[in-house]
């Protein structure tokens, strides 16, 4: 072991001056010379001190750290900077310091100058931070598994709808049946009234279940499905408008035709987004004002729009018209849907390739207009 280096008394005494632990060991961390500010940290006299090494005087976790990363840093590096340990005081309690070193001399001579600074506020708030994170990961995981939760329940609830509404198809149907053989029979005119009101319930409810389905797969991420062929657009709008007319008995409902040849779609797709558009028109248009269905043909896509006259559509309400359960009005009455009819629409388009859009205004009145590509979709 080399002879502790004691220093002049007036070296030593501004030594012992410093506001910081100044230590010197040899190249084994023999300490060779301790200022009084560290012996006072550390509880022990500095006679005490002198020939221990220093990592003795470091907890377990320090020591192990010493012995694989800083011991090789100064042999290999010759310096450390900013290095936070924990120091063992006589009576086992421990300080955080940070320590600073340099190493001096020859292979043989060699010594390390050390300059130890207490640490405890820099140790309050990283400690502090260590918890706001783990705090921060704590909320981070149950907000994540709520939004999982709240994920699960909402598919629950779609493929419920999805189940319900498949389900609810069959005794509609024998109800529809049912209600078109009596109306076949000798029934007296207050009879037929009542069994028209009938048929007419079931047929929304028919349309209103199919929305739900619609609805419940394009909300599954599985989209609208559709299979595209070749179809006369023209005469496939004008049945759909012919049937329309019917179910809206007292209203003006118009068909203009433009350009001809044929088209590659969903026939029935382009009639339900053709019956969604209608029924959306009549239930916030104008009572006595037509609703205008127009059909036309390009050379490269075909369009279908539906006009009404009545209250305009605010700006702020067209770009989310086409979201679920959304109206563009407070009018309607009894008449209106759940709010699903412009969502199937849009799938529809969608699904085609195509898109829709509206314009709405006091003077022009409101347009929904569909446009598709005249072939399949890409």
């Amino acid at each position: 072991m080399d002879a502790p280096d004691v220093p002049a008394p007036e070296v030593q005494a501004a030594l012992d001056l410093a506001p910081c632990g100044l230590v010197r060991t040899d190249r084994n961390g023999t300490i060779q010379r301790v200022n009084a500010t560290f012996c006072q940290w550390v509880g022990w006299q500095r006679t005490e001190l002198l020939g221990r090494r220093l990592q003795d005087l470091l907890t377990m976790g320090g020591r192990i750290f010493h012995q694989t990363h800083l011991a090789p840093l100064l042999q290999i590096q010759g310096s450390l900077s900013e290095v936070k340990l924990d120091i063992v005081r006589r009576d086992g309690t421990a300080i955080p310091i940070v320590m600073n070193g340099q190493r001096h001399g020859d292979a043989d001579g060699a010594f390390v100058e050390l300059a130890l600074f207490v640490a405890r506020d820099r140790d309050k708030y990283e400690r502090e931070l260590v918890l706001s994170r783990k705090r921060l990961e704590v909320l981070v995981a149950e907000a994540n598994a709520h939004q999982e939760q709240a994920k699960d329940r909402a598919l629950f609830a779609e493929q419920m709808v999805g189940i319900v509404s498949h389900d609810l198809r069959n005794p509609l149907s024998t109800i529809q049946m049912g209600t078109h053989l009596l109306t076949r029979g000798e029934t007296r005119p207050h009879q037929l009234s009542v069994l028209g009101r009938m048929l007419r319930a079931s047929e929304r409810s028919h349309r209103l279940i199919a929305d739900l389905l619609d609805f419940t797969q394009a909300r599954l991420g599985k989209g609208i499905s559709v299979t595209p062929r070749p179809f006369a657009l023209h005469a496939a709008v004008a049945d759909v408008v012919d049937e329309l007319a019917q179910g809206f008995a007292g209203r003006e409902l118009r068909h203009e035709q433009h350009g001809d040849g044929e088209c590659v779609a969903d026939a029935d797709r382009v009639s339900q987004l053709v019956g969604n558009l209608v029924a959306n028109a009549m239930a916030y248009g104008r009572a006595d004002a037509p609703v205008t269905v127009r059909s036309a043909i390009a050379p490269d896509r075909f369009e279908v729009s539906v006009h009404n006259a009545g209250t305009p559509i605010p700006l702020e309400a067209q770009a989310r018209l086409f979201q679920p359960l959304v109206r563009g009005t407070a009018e309607g009455g009894a008449v209106r849907s759940v709010g699903l009819g412009l969502f199937i629409v849009s799938e529809i388009a969608k699904a085609h390739g195509g898109q829709v859009t509206v314009s709405s205004s006091q003077e022009h009145g409101t347009t929904f207009l569909a446009s598709f590509p005249r072939g399949v979709a890409a």
